[in-house]
């Protein structure tokens, strides 16, 4: 009928976190849990829920190369496939190391992970804090892109455009809460129609000697420079630094290793496989698309919408695939769902946020770090007001910074296992951070002062953020004596403080409860001298006499109409008196029937639990006496 609950005044402390070493080999832990392998991901499901980023990044990656190159007129748009390639290769070099980072680090974390091993703490802390950044703004840039494409077919929703990047948020959050594997399900159909039809699309397009309709640019102003005749090393650059957008996504699966079936590393290994085949394939299809129709960017068209236009037609297949696109881009924010909470966890683990972090919810979902990376995107999106180009120039600066710690992080661990063919691994690894490192400079320096110089501010202060809940951690670990043997639990007398304010079956049951509980029980009442408050405390001494439980009433008279403080002041007063005495304060509290009827309880419980915990050290008890209903 009643249950007691006590809390203490101290921080859970997990576990903490394991690296494997560079000698080690690495086992996976065997779930604890085979039953909920059910709220985990096949390698199908985690193509569908991990890499909606990078699938939809081929909506904007192309786009990106051709409005660089398109400074150099029609004879810079000529290199869209060698810089394409370039970019193609980059992602081979990526999908093969973080292959070889989920054998490595098979407990997720991927960036983080590794840098923390092979580079050290700080650097780890830089690789996290550039993985924390790129999946925020990803949800961001992800909702806003879809929202733009559907208020670009529909203008009339334009000035509701942040009410509805919201609910596309709230809807991906409310989905992801139900587990990562309930996500994927939700979210294979769209993915398995995007891809169907750009490769549709692709091969239709590859099999045209002339496009099939250009209605979708008639009437739109080209964006090309006329009459330049050179591309400098400058510009190529630039053009597959802007390309490197598509790579967005990439490390996800790395990251997110633990939310796969068992065996988790192969069926993880096998869907970044997939993904780096399927992204590559799309790139390079529709960047010989682009040189095959001689493409142009125009103003308020997309490439993509050229490109469905010129392969398939201004038909019922052209709007399958920009429908396909919309939703994509609307839902890609769910890769940050499957991946930043994973890395949270990591860091909570390891004392670098906090713990809450590291909970999981019965569906294998960190439900704290889904709901902390909606409220902090739902942010970016009012700040933005809905508006993607205001939020593009900070996107995809981050994942560069982990690529390049992940990357050199990789060399070393070759150079440290001497595996077989390790030299040749190594210096793959050691190519991909040349590459990586160069791009984060060209896109910082690029895109700096266009908004970019906020994350060159929130990189370090979100470092420095780390490390001071890590200090603060430590502090609570020093005084708790974390790792060291504590002296033998001794019996000391125990004492506990009852308040009362009235005559039940409440009052009843926690006197019932302290004297099971302590060697000695006090009762207390608060009470006032005004006359309108004499007739209840007369009337509340008279009942206890009658009542005669065995347990004294202490009135605590109070000038004020403090309920808190008289009870907090007399347990500090006891326990300075009584310094040998173990002294609990019991708080009956009556829980109704159902949860709408909160709202009429006094709250007297809540003032009482805060006043003793914020002035005495006295352990607190809640007693929950429950009202049956009807």
């Amino acid at each position: 009928m009643s249950t007691v609950s006590q809390s203490a005044n101290r921080p859970e402390q997990p576990p903490p976190a394991t690296a494997p070493g560079p000698h080690t080999a690495v086992t996976p832990a065997p779930d604890p849990d085979p039953a909920g392998d059910r709220h985990r991901l096949t390698a199908l499901q985690g193509l569908a829920a991990l890499s909606l980023d990078a699938m939809a990044s081929v909506a904007y990656g192309p786009e990106s190369i051709v409005l660089v190159l398109a400074t150099a007129g029609a004879y810079g748009l000529g290199f869209t496939l060698p810089v394409t390639l370039a970019i193609a290769a980059l992602l081979t070099v990526l999908v093969a190391s973080y292959r070889q980072v989920i054998a490595a680090f098979p407990n997720g974390g991927g960036s983080y992970a590794v840098a923390k091993t092979h580079l050290g703490r700080r650097s780890a802390l830089v690789a996290a804090a550039s993985l924390v950044l790129d999946y925020v703004l990803n949800v961001a840039v992800s909702v806003t892109a879809g929202v733009a494409a559907l208020t670009s077919a529909f203008p009339g929703l334009y000035g509701d455009r942040l009410w509805i990047c919201l609910a596309v948020l709230v809807l991906v959050t409310a989905i992801n809460l139900r587990g990562i594997a309930d996500s994927a399900r939700v979210f294979l159909l769209p993915t398995a129609v995007f891809v169907a039809s750009i490769l549709a699309m692709i091969v239709v397009g590859l099999c045209r000697d002339a496009p099939a309709s250009t209605v979708t640019a008639a009437g739109h102003a080209s964006v090309l420079t006329h009459n330049a005749t050179s591309v400098g090393a400058l510009l190529l650059l630039k053009a597959f630094a802007s390309g490197c957008s598509a790579l967005t996504g990439v490390e996800a699966v790395a990251n997110a290793v633990p939310s796969f079936r068992a065996p988790a590393t192969r069926r993880a290994q096998r869907t970044e496989v997939a993904l780096g085949a399927l992204l590559g394939a799309m790139l390079i299809g529709l960047s010989l698309l682009i040189g095959r129709f001689h493409l142009q960017p125009v103003e308020g068209v997309t490439v993509l919408a050229q490109l469905a236009d010129a392969a398939l037609g201004h038909n019922w297949a052209f709007y399958v695939v920009q429908f396909a696109t919309v939703v994509l881009l609307a839902l890609a924010a769910n890769t940050s769902f499957g991946g930043l909470p994973v890395l949270m966890g990591l860091l909570a683990r390891d004392n670098y946020l906090p713990h809450v972090f590291g909970l999981k919810a019965d569906r294998q979902v960190h439900r704290h770090g889904v709901l902390a990376l909606a409220a902090v995107a739902a942010v970016l999106l009012i700040f933005s007001g809905g508006d993607v180009n205001t939020l593009v120039p900070l996107f995809a600066i981050g994942v560069f910074v982990g690529f390049t710690l992940c990357q050199a992080g990789m060399v070393r661990h070759w150079y440290r296992e001497r595996s077989a063919r390790w030299f040749g691994k190594a210096l793959l690894n050691g190519f991909g951070a040349v590459l990586t490192a160069a791009a984060a400079v060209v896109v910082t320096a690029t895109k700096f002062t266009e908004g970019a110089w906020l994350i060159a501010i929130a990189l370090p202060l979100l470092v420095l953020t780390f490390e001071a809940v890590h200090r603060a951690y430590a502090r609570i670990g020093d005084r708790l004596g974390l790792g060291r043997v504590p002296e033998p639990p001794r019996r000391a007398r125990s004492l506990v403080v009852v308040p009362v304010s009235h005559l039940s079956r409440l009052t009843g049951e926690a006197l019932g409860a302290a004297v099971s509980l302590g060697d000695e029980v006090i009762a207390v009442t608060v009470t006032y001298g005004t006359p309108e408050d004499r007739p209840a405390t007369e009337a509340l001494r008279r009942d206890w006499e009658l009542w005669n439980p065995g347990v004294d009433l202490l009135e605590l008279p109070s000038a004020t109409r403090s309920l808190g403080r008289p009870i907090a002041a007399y347990v500090a007063d006891l326990t300075a008196r009584r310094p040998e005495a173990r002294i609990t304060v019991l708080i009956p509290e009556a829980e109704p029937a159902h949860l709408w009827q909160r709202v009429l309880q006094n709250q007297r419980g809540a003032v009482l639990a805060h006043a003793v915990r914020r002035d005495t050290d006295a352990v607190i008890c809640r007693l929950r006496f429950r009202l049956a209903s009807g």
